[in-house]
């Protein structure tokens, strides 16, 4: 679900952009980074990308169902004498 490589990625690129006096802290602030990173986004209801990807061709299908449906009662609608 949440890739930790990207995690790494971020925590890395906050620790990047210290100043200079504070470079020797990088190495906590990056571990900080991460744990907090990761604390707050496992707070938000996500889904992986292959799990959307399923979702959304579900979706796809059920929208063609769903058209296909409407029209035959339109058709039914129309046959029907008033």
């Amino acid at each position: 679900m949440i890739n930790p490589k990207k995690l790494e990625e971020v925590a890395k690129q906050l620790s990047d952009a210290l100043p200079p006096q504070l470079k020797q802290a990088a190495g906590e602030f990056e571990e900080r980074s991460k744990h907090i990173l990761q604390q707050q986004l496992m707070k938000l209801d996500l889904v992986s990308r292959e799990e959307f990807d399923v979702q959304t061709k579900v979706l796809e299908k059920t929208r063609a169902k769903l058209e296909a449906l409407e029209k035959q009662v339109d058709e039914l609608l129309s046959k029907r004498p008033d």
